[in-house]
């Protein structure tokens, strides 16, 4: 049984479903920690067929509700959106990485890779390289450094774009004016119609661009308060 002592409650996690029950999900995480997700977990409102959320092998995104006896209890309904969509990207360079590094090495890949996880992930040894890329020579000889470096520039991230819908609007006389003054900063704000209104970034590093967009929708909302304005995030 694998050791659970590197996570925590709240952590949000990548775990592979092992099995169904009739109220419980049984899943591994990638390191082979045994936890489970009771049924009112999954969904919120009743769960016709538990198929249409899971099913044994599929790689889910988990938070950590509580651990004990080596085990964890997870949640996948409590997962956010944006959190799921930033561990899935990281899982899938993760596992681009590593079969890259298992394709060059053979048996020999797994000390490498346990010697770079001893200081970051995979993914952030990706990302680090990418900006880095003698960090590769740290690990590899001079002429797998450079098929790796390779590989990685032809892997760099495509530009992506996130965006969030809120609302804004104003029962003054002036409304129309406060409105303009709170957006102006933006130049990727789009006005959808009926006081809606919806703001993007495009970016590579997903992770970041979330930062930034939640840092400009806070200031948004501070600036709606300060001109009394009404201010709503749209789902």
């Amino acid at each position: 049984m694998k050791n659970t002592a590197k996570y925590k409650e709240g952590d949000i996690i990548p775990c592979i479903v092992i099995e169904t029950g009739k109220t419980t999900v049984f899943v591994e995480t990638l390191d082979g920690a045994k936890g489970s997700i009771v049924f009112s977990e999954i969904a919120p409102g009743r769960i016709r067929n538990i198929r249409d959320y899971v099913v044994p092998n599929k790689i889910i995104v988990c938070k950590i509700l509580s651990i004990g006896n080596e085990h964890l209890f997870l949640s996948l309904r409590r997962v956010k959106n944006k959190e799921k969509n930033e561990i899935l990207d990281s899982y899938k360079k993760e596992k681009s990485i590593t079969s890259l590094i298992k394709k060059i090495h053979g048996e020999k890949s797994g000390d490498i890779i346990n010697k770079i996880t001893k200081k970051q992930t995979i993914a952030e040894f990706l990302e680090n390289a990418k900006q880095n890329p003698d960090l590769i020579r740290e690990y590899f000889s001079e002429q797998d450094s450079k098929k790796i470096e390779e590989i990685i520039a032809q892997k760099k991230e495509k530009e992506r774009k996130i965006k969030r819908d809120f609302s804004l609007k104003s029962k003054e006389s002036d409304g129309i004016i406060k409105i303009k003054k709170i957006l102006s900063p933006y130049e990727t704000v789009t006005y959808l119609g009926g006081s809606k209104f919806s703001i993007s970034i495009t970016s590579r590093d997903l992770k970041k661009a979330n930062s930034e967009l939640n840092e400009i929708i806070e200031q948004i909302e501070k600036n709606a308060k300060k001109e009394k304005c009404e201010f709503e995030m749209r789902k």
